[in-house]
C-alpha cells in the first residue's frame, strides 16, 4: 500500500472515531437545500449524520437508529415537528434535541421544551450554533446574539402565530388581535421585517 492510501486510511480512521465521540445525529428538516448543506457541515464537525425530510421520516428513523442528538424543524410539510420531537423523547430519552424554526417565538420555544427539546434557534441557525446547543451539557446561557429580532419583527411573528393557531382564518384572527380586518390583511401580505 502506498504512502499516500496510508494516510488517507488514517484520515478516514480518524474521521470515524470522531464521528464515534460526537454521535448519531439525526437532522429532520424538510427544505431540501438547507438540510443537505446542514448534513454536509454536521459530518465536517465530526457527527455521524442521518437526515429525514418530513415527520412519518424522522419518527421511523428516530425508533430504529436511536439517535444520541437531533435537530428537527418545527414546521414540516406533513406536521408539527413537536411530534418528531415527542417520538424521540419517547424512545431515546437521553437524545439532546435542538428545535429550529424561522417563526421563532416564545410559545413555540415553550412547547418545544416542554416536549423534550434540550434548546430551541431561529433560522438562519449555522452549524457552529447548532454544535455549541447540542455540546452545551452544562446548561450555561448562551451570548446574546449580535442582531436580536427587532420590535416589528417580534410583532409580526407573534400576529403569525395567532394566525396559524386560527387555521389561517383572517376574520377570527382579526377579532383575536383586536385589530381590523383590513390591517390585518395588509400585514399578512408583507413579507416579514428584518
Amino acid at each position: 500500500m502506498s504512502e499516500n492510501a496510508s494516510e488517507a486510511a488514517q484520515a478516514e480512521a480518524a474521521k470515524d472515531s470522531d464521528a464515534e465521540t460526537l454521535g448519531r445525529l439525526l437532522i429532520v428538516d424538510d427544505d431540501e437545500r438547507f438540510l443537505k448543506r446542514l448534513a454536509r457541515a454536521m459530518e465536517r464537525r465530526g457527527f455521524d449524520v442521518t437526515t429525514a425530510a418530513s415527520v412519518e421520516e424522522g419518527v421511523a428513523t428516530a425508533q430504529s437508529l436511536y439517535p444520541e442528538h437531533a435537530v428537527v424543524d418545527l414546521r414540516l410539510e406533513d406536521g408539527n415537528g413537536l411530534d418528531v420531537v415527542q417520538s424521540i423523547q419517547h424512545h431515546v430519552p437521553d437524545c439532546r434535541i435542538i428545535v429550529l424554526t424561522g417563526y421563532g417565538n416564545i410559545a413555540t420555544a415553550v412547547a418545544a421544551v416542554k416536549a423534550g427539546a434540550v434548546d430551541y434557534l431561529s433560522k438562519p441557525a449555522d452549524a457552529d450554533q447548532i454544535t455549541n446547543a447540542l455540546r452545551n451539557v452544562d446548561g450555561e446561557m448562551p451570548d446574546p446574539p449580535d442582531y436580536p429580532m427587532s420590535a416589528d419583527r417580534v410583532r409580526w411573528e407573534h400576529i403569525q402565530r395567532v394566525y396559524e393557531q386560527c387555521d389561517r382564518n383572517v376574520s377570527e384572527t382579526a377579532r383575536r388581535l383586536r385589530m381590523h380586518r383590513r390591517t390585518l390583511q395588509r400585514i399578512l401580505a408583507k413579507y416579514a421585517p428584518k
